[in-house]
């Protein structure tokens, strides 16, 4: 997470799209005055609930390709290992979208997602799970369709980050 998020400053309200469990809500949440979390699954909602209850997280349930929250009303959105859960990559668009959407001017887009998804380990992971790899050699250009600026992407043999702005 230090990589991904280094020279990104997020402000004192961020979004974290889809935080499954909440691992990285857990670590991240120290860092901001205040964090909402959009996770799809009413599961893994009705856990984070629990486990976030009287602290400075809000859970929302929804899809990232539809985001339920109003305009302009984030310093931050934050996407931790989740792109390749999304069902297609016209889905994933959307997200980005989305996130461009409730961003406000001048605020930042961060994230991180594995490289090598075709390798059999990754495969094996995600048995009964949606996996679509998301490229990096592409991922400029299709934030930049977004309405993103000052997109950059960097890869590691591990994983990719990305951080793009939204216009001022």
């Amino acid at each position: 997470m230090p990589w991904t998020l280094a020279d990104s400053p997020l402000g004192p309200h961020v979004l974290e799209l889809g935080p499954g469990q909440g691992l990285t809500t857990e670590l991240l949440r120290p860092h901001f005055s205040h964090m909402t979390t959009l996770e799809v699954d009413p599961k893994l909602v009705e856990s984070l609930h629990s486990r976030f209850q009287n602290s400075n997280v809000t859970v929302v349930r929804g899809d990232a390709t539809a985001i339920p929250l109003e305009d302009a009303q984030f310093s931050g959105v934050v996407s931790l290992h989740m792109l390749h859960h999304v069902h297609s990559s016209e889905l994933q668009d959307k997200v980005f979208r989305e996130a461009l959407r409730v961003l406000k001017p001048g605020a930042v887009f961060v994230g991180v997602d594995s490289v090598g998804m075709d390798k059999l380990r990754m495969r094996l992971i995600h048995i009964g799970d949606t996996l679509v790899p998301v490229n990096p050699d592409t991922l400029g250009g299709r934030l930049e369709r977004a309405g993103f600026k000052n997109v950059s992407v960097d890869v590691n043999p591990y994983a990719f980050r990305f951080r793009a702005q939204r216009p001022v």
